[in-house]
Parts: structure tokens; C-alpha cells; sequence
């Protein structure tokens, strides 16, 4: 703008954009713009500038409103910064790409531009590039995530990799996955995973594609959204780590008491189970006083993948026996109500400090309500329980699920149901707002296990299709 100050501008869009310019260089003075400070930074008299408003039908406030309206939005429009990540292939040759896309003026252009300065021996970084002389736009960075360590392992990255990578980029930005007008303001950086085994170029250049065109059209379409995260997390299970840890925010929720004092009775009825992601296993008390909470430990080689409760009935010393079932690998641990309030505090404090569930269990407690009232946070799971040698008929005291609610309606937490519950009264429970049915005996001392975890895993619709009988792996 600075060669043309003082002189007319031939068109109207010029001289709006030298009036713009002007009024910016006002406020960045923090001085307030007006008509003779934007004649002055025009070079040009004040009537000078009124003239040639007039002339080319511009208004001085509404040029100064829309040039602060898009300084605004300059300064809060953040830079792109998107992330990608997929998993593709097997064997030695599989491929996990990790990604960034962003803006070369953002963190991730920051990023690419590190990376490319900065050499680390063994994960030295490189442009993507289809063949020698022809990288893709976005211009891409690849990083080795496993070490190199000779020139073997470097023609794997500096061959088949670095060729997928660029060409998945390419036929990304062909195919409408990265906007083609951004490709001069975007970078991507793109960490590749490649096996030192890997003898298959083929299979290399095959999974890397797939992987990072996958990547990026997640990084695009912000995969995943959050509610399949919510509901994959607490069935999915990682290929390597070989098990899943599920938690218990889906009710309803079948949990099997495991009482009957036998190790090798206990395997029978667990291995018998069927397999369902609504089924969680209490290791009952008779159970830990006979073996320990080393019990817990022995019962995952049969029920890896199952959420495990230690059925302490903890009176005392709640932070140590919450200590006690956590180091065993169990998923919840019980505590009796009746306990004192400091040695409930102290469990649920210690419980939820480790991530396991603190259950408590009011039994012989008169009104549960008032005992919840006392604490200084709710556990996440409060069991309605009548004792065995006080189960007569099938009254179980339901009503006391919505009291519950009623009491604490902002809080969040499970209601489990137990005491001599049959598949007729557990339907009632539900139907009352039961999160938690808990069978014992009638499950356990069965002839037929199975069917008879099936007839309470057939009382409702979200129960009956979370039976892992047909699960498909689909993404």
C-alpha cells in the first residue's frame, strides 16, 4: 500500500482496501480511527479523503465496522490442527500410522518444521515422496517409530513406506479427502510403524497405504465421534494386551454371586457362564475367608474379559483392604454399611483413587438414604441386600431404588439388588429402576448353569443382544 499513498486509487475495492488498511494501523496504535487520523496515514488531507468517499460511495463507519469485525475474527480463528490414526495388515508387515494435519502457521506446521531441523539418530524424519523428486501436497513428514538400525531396515522406510505414504496423501487429495485448495496451507506429519522382521515389500507399501489414507480421512471427519468411543470402551479389547477392562455405566447388569466355598466348583460354574458383556462376577465372601483375595487373581485365567467384584464386607481398615483387592486385579470391592462413616469415606476415597469401583452394601441397614447422607461422596454402586437367612418370600424392599433416586436425583451411581432373587422378581427389580440383579444360588447350585444365566439375561432387549455369541468386529 505504501507505493500508492497519497494518490487516488482507479477502482472502489481499492480504495476500501487502503481505507481498511489505514484504520488498522489506527487501532494497532491503540488509537481510536478516525477520519482525519486515516487521512494522515493516507497522506492525504482530510477533504481530500472526503472527496473521494463521496466518489466511490463509501461510507466511513461501515468500512470501519467490517474492518473490526474481520480483525476480530482473524485473531480468534485458531489453526487448523486435526489428528488421524489407523491400524491396517497383519503379520510383521502390519502397518500403524499415527498423523497430524494442520496449518503451516499452526503447531503442526511448528511440528514439520521441527522435525525436519532437528535429526534424531535411528528415527531420522523424511519427506514423503512418490518417487524421488515428486513429493505430495500437503507436503508430509515421516517419522520411523520403531529404531533403525542398519541400512536393511532403512530401505524399508526409504522405499515401500515413504512410496505409501505419498501416494495415499496424493490420491487423498484426487479423491476430495484433503480439500485441494488447502494444500499449500497445510502440512501433515506422519509417524509409521514398520517392523524390523518385515520381508514383504509388497505387503509394506499395501498396509502403509490403507493405513494412511484411513488416517487421514479420520483426521478429516474428526473420527471417532464421542459417542462410539462411549459405547465401544468398555467392549473393545486391544490386540495386544489380549483382554478388555469393562466398567458399568450400561445397565442392567447380571452379577453372579460366586459363595460356595470350593475353588474347583467355583471354575466349573464360571466356565459353564455364557459369554456376555452384561455379566459381572462377585467373588463371594465364604470364597476370600477360605483362599484370600489371591482367589481373585486364579479365577481371571477362566474369566479374563469379566468385571470382578471382592466381596470383602469390609468393616475396618477400608483404604488397606481396598489396597488388598485392587493388587489381586479386582474390578470393584464391597463394603459393609454398617461400617463406620470414617472407614466408608476412607474406602470410597481409596476405591475411587484407584480407579476400581467402591461398592457398599446395606444390609441390616434400616434406611439407607439417611446412611448415604453421612458420607462424603456417594460409592459408584449401593446394593438393596436381604441376608439368606432372611429371605422369605419375594418382597425385596423395591421401593426403596426410586427413594434412592429421590434422595440423591444429581448423583451418579448403580443400584444393585440382591437376596434370593429368581428370574420373576428380578424382572419386577428392573422394572423398578434396578441397575444391578444379583443371583446367587440359583445360578450357581443349578444343573444347568447356562440356561439358567440365560433366563435372567432374556429379561430385557439391551440384555439379551449384548450376548457375545455373534460379536463381529466392524469399524
Amino acid at each position: 500500500m505504501s507505493g500508492n499513498i497519497g494518490k487516488k486509487p482507479p477502482r472502489r475495492e481499492e480504495f476500501i482496501r487502503q481505507l481498511g488498511g489505514a484504520i488498522v494501523t489506527q487501532i494497532q496504535k491503540k488509537k481510536r480511527p478516525t477520519i482525519a487520523g486515516t487521512a494522515k496515514s493516507l497522506d492525504i488531507h482530510r477533504d481530500t479523503l472526503y472527496q473521494w468517499m463521496k466518489e466511490f460511495d463509501v461510507k466511513f463507519n461501515q468500512v470501519y465496522k467490517e474492518t473490526v469485525m474481520s480483525m476480530k475474527r482473524t485473531t480468534t480463528e485458531k489453526p487448523v490442527y486435526l489428528i488421524g490414526e489407523a491400524l491396517v495388515g497383519e503379520g510383521d508387515e502390519v502397518a500403524h500410522v499415527d498423523l497430524l494435519v494442520g496449518d503451516k502457521d499452526g503447531p503442526v506446521g511448528e511440528a514439520f518444521a521441527q522435525g525436519m531441523s532437528n535429526l534424531s539418530a535411528g528415527h531420522t524424519p523424511l519427506l514423503a515422496v512418490i518417487r524421488p523428486n515428486l513429493p505430495p501436497k500437503p507436503h508430509t513428514l515421516l517419522i520411523p517409530k520403531v529404531t533403525v538400525k542398519n541400512l536393511a531396515e532403512a530401505g524399508k522406510i526409504f522405499g515401500p513406506a515413504q512410496a505409501a505414504v505419498a501416494k495415499a496423501v496424493a490420491d487423498s487429495v484426487e479423491d476430495g479427502i484433503v480439500p485441494e485448495d488447502k494444500v499449500e496451507d497445510w502440512v501433515i506429519v506422519c509417524s509409521v510403524f514398520v517392523h524390523p522382521k518385515a520381508k514383504d515389500y509388497r505387503k509394506l507399501y499395501h498396509f502403509n497405504y490403507g493405513a494412511t489414507r484411513l488416517a487421514l480421512k479420520r483426521a478429516l471427519s474428526k473420527y471417532p465421534p464421542i459417542d462410539k468411543i462411549m459405547y465401544d470402551k468398555d467392549r473393545a479389547k486391544h490386540p495386544i494386551m489380549g483382554f478388555k477392562v469393562p466398567r458399568l455405566w450400561r445397565p442392567p447388569y447380571l452379577q453372579i454371586a460366586l459363595d460356595v466355598p470350593s475353588l474347583n466348583k467355583t471354575r466349573e460354574v464360571v466356565q459353564q457362564l455364557p459369554e456376555s458383556d452384561r455379566i459381572i462376577l462377585e467373588v463371594g465372601t465364604p470364597l476370600l475367608k477360605k483362599y484370600g483375595v489371591r482367589i481373585i487373581r486364579e479365577l481371571r485365567e477362566a474369566a479374563k474379559d469379566v468385571f470382578i467384584i471382592a466381596d470383602l464386607k469390609t468393616l475396618d481398615v477400608g483404604k488397606v483392604e481396598v489396597d488388598l483387592a485392587f493388587e489381586e486385579t479386582a474390578d470393584a470391592v464391597v463394603a459393609a454399611g454398617v461400617a463406620a462413616k470414617e472407614t466408608l469415606d476412607g474406602f470410597i476415597y481409596e476405591a475411587k483413587k484407584l480407579g476400581i469401583y467402591a461398592v457398599v452394601d446395606m444390609m441390616n441397614i434400616e434406611d439407607p438414604v439417611k446412611k448415604l447422607e453421612t458420607l462424603k461422596e456417594l460409592p459408584n454402586i449401593v446394593i438393596l441386600h436381604r441376608g439368606i437367612d432372611m429371605e422369605t418370600g419375594r418382597t425385596l424392599g423395591l421401593e426403596r431404588i426410586s427413594e434412592l433416586r429421590d434422595a440423591f436425583p444429581d448423583q451418579r451411581f448403580l443400584v444393585a439388588v440382591a437376596g434370593g432373587i429368581i428370574p420373576e422378581t428380578a424382572n419386577e427389580a428392573i422394572e423398578k429402576g434396578a441397575d444391578i440383579i444379583v443371583v446367587g444360588r440359583y445360578i450357581t447350585q443349578s444343573k444347568d448353569v447356562k440356561r439358567s444365566a440365560r433366563e435372567f439375561l432374556e429379561l430385557t432387549r439391551l440384555m439379551r443382544e449384548d450376548i457375545d455369541l455373534y460379536r463381529v468386529h466392524v469399524e
